[in-house]
C-alpha cells in the first residue's frame, strides 16, 4: 500500500535532491519462500510513484488516454542492495533525470528502509513515448515535454 507525501522525512541518505518520495509498508502476502519481499513488488513500487509523480506534474492517465499518449518503458534496470521484510517501511523516491522533449524521458529511483536508512534498491528505468492506440513511438505532447523537461535532476 502507498501513501503519497509532500515532502520527504528528513535527513535521509538521498542520492540527489527533491526526490518525490511515497511510502510503502511492505505487507506479508508480499513475501516469498525464501522469506523477504519477492522483487516483483518493487516494480509495482515504482511505478506507483513514477505514476504519482506524473499526476503531481499534471500528467495523469485520464489526461493520457484523452490525447491517445503515454511515456511506455523502454528498458529497466534494478540493483537489489538489501532484503526487505514484512512490516518494513520504505520510502520510494524518483527523480526524472533525464527528458529529451521529443521521444524520450528517463527516471531513477532510490528505495530507502525508514529503521536503519540503508538503501535497498537503485533503479533507473527508461521511458518512450507512444501513441497508445497503436503502440508506435511518436513525438511527446507539449504538456508532457513541459512537465517532464522542467522536472530534470541531473545525474549526480
Amino acid at each position: 500500500m502507498a501513501d503519497r507525501i509532500s515532502l520527504p522525512p528528513p535527513a535521509l541518505p538521498w542520492d540527489r535532491p527533491d526526490p518525490y518520495v511515497i511510502r510503502i509498508e511492505v505487507q506479508p502476502e508480499q513475501i516469498d519462500l525464501l522469506g523477504h519481499t519477492n522483487n516483483v513488488h518493487y516494480l509495482s513500487w515504482l511505478q506507483d510513484c513514477a505514476w504519482a509523480h506524473s499526476v503531481a506534474r499534471g500528467v495523469d492517465g485520464d489526461h493520457m488516454v484523452r490525447i491517445d499518449r503515454a511515456m511506455a518503458v523502454r528498458e529497466s534496470r534494478m540493483h537489489y542492495l538489501g532484503a526487505t521484510f514484512a512490516g518494513d517501511v520504505l520510502w520510494v523516491g524518483d527523480w526524472i533525470t533525464a527528458c529529451d522533449g521529443r521521444l524520450r524521458a528517463q527516471r531513477s529511483f532510490q528505495i530507502i528502509r525508514a529503521s536503519d536508512q540503508a538503501t535497498v534498491l537503485r533503479a533507473v528505468i527508461d521511458y518512450v513515448c507512444i501513441a497508445i492506440g497503436s503502440g508506435r513511438p511518436t513525438r511527446m505532447p507539449e504538456p508532457f515535454a513541459r512537465a517532464y523537461a522542467d522536472d530534470v535532476r541531473a545525474e549526480p
